[in-house]
């Protein structure tokens, strides 16, 4: 028999509820349509690294003419620095 599936935690869970609708309005926007950004608020945005991740490595993160100024996010809403990090974090590949 296979082995039983193990326990999300309650933050986990969370953060996928919050996360799975940004990226999906993000999908539906990439299709044509025009999507609206979410808050940075409700992606837990802050303007440091976290654990090494920050946006300027994120395939979101639009970035400035100059690559120390402030860009924007195709998901997150407002000024995006290049050293912020946000729960929407996925690594360019």
């Amino acid at each position: 028999m296979g082995e039983s599936p193990q326990p999300v935690s309650r933050g986990t869970f969370v953060r996928s509820i919050v996360v799975l609708p940004a990226l999906a309005s993000f999908a539906y926007g990439a299709a044509g349509a025009q999507a609206s950004k979410v808050s940075q608020a409700s992606m837990h945005y802050q303007t440091t690294p976290n654990d090494g991740k920050h946006c300027s490595d994120c395939k979101f993160f639009v970035p400035a003419q100059d690559p120390n100024a402030s860009g924007t996010c195709q998901i997150v809403d407002g000024s995006i620095s290049p050293n912020g990090y946000c729960q929407a974090f996925a690594a360019k590949s």
